[in-house]
């Protein structure tokens, strides 16, 4: 299934010139995935509640099907183990989205993080890194934390 949809994303990647909108969603739906997965991998342990959560978030954003999402999941996880930061992730997803829809994915940020009841510190700072170069502001991040976490039913 990963390398279905992996032959499939560099089919269309081949086929489609780089500024067209196939390729600017295609490019969107990964880099968000990548920063979800960079969420999972701040603290120490990745469990089972969070890739559930990543992909729920995943599925609802980009109306995927659930192997859609764990595939899209997976890819990203190659995908983030060779990145070395976040800005070209966040970059794409500044030309793509628009602002709440930069909030609602700093809020699925925030639901990863709390997927587990325990939030780690190195996942608070990937989530402030994130959201900076997001250009949310840092009340539009503490009401998406605050929403997430009431969500998680932690408040």
């Amino acid at each position: 299934m990963f390398k279905a949809l992996k032959d499939l994303l560099d089919h269309i990647a081949a086929q489609v010139a780089p500024a067209s909108p196939v390729s600017r969603e295609h490019t969107a739906h990964l880099a968000t995935a990548v920063l979800l997965i960079e969420v999972m991998r701040a603290d120490t342990s990745k469990t089972a509640d969070e890739r559930a959560t990543a992909i729920t978030a995943l599925r609802t954003r980009f109306s995927l099907t659930p192997a859609e999402g764990d595939a899209l999941l997976d890819l990203a996880e190659g995908t983030a183990n060779s990145a070395g930061d976040y800005h070209a992730f966040t970059s794409s997803l500044n030309e793509h989205f628009t602002h709440p829809e930069k909030i609602s994915l700093v809020e699925s940020l925030w639901q990863v993080a709390y997927a587990d009841a325990h939030l780690d510190t190195a996942e608070n700072h990937a989530i402030n890194k994130i959201a900076g170069l997001l250009h949310v502001t840092h009340g539009e991040y503490i009401a998406a934390k605050l929403h997430a976490k009431q969500a998680a039913g932690l408040l």
